[in-house]
């Protein structure tokens, strides 16, 4: 194998695991997504006291703080 294509390996290489690390963010992404539409279908279905609802508010404005965190990565460039 000559260096061109030793260097074209790498790459790929390089481009497989930027691959697996993105699939494993959205993966993560999915997770936080599913658990907020949970406690949506939760607060639309019974009736919760104010404090149920606070506490279910806090859960969910978490988990978009993760989300947003988690979408910050997949916004890493690729040399």
């Amino acid at each position: 194998m000559d260096k061109e294509e030793q260097e074209y390996k790498q790459f790929l290489e390089q481009q497989l695991q930027w691959c697996k690390k993105q699939d494993n963010i959205l993966a993560k992404i999915e997770i936080k997504l599913h658990e907020m539409k949970t406690i949506a279908q939760y607060i639309l279905d019974y009736e919760l006291t104010a404090i149920e609802i606070d506490r279910l508010n806090h859960q969910f404005k978490e988990l978009q703080k993760e989300l947003h965190l988690l979408e910050a990565q997949l916004q890493s460039v690729v040399h």
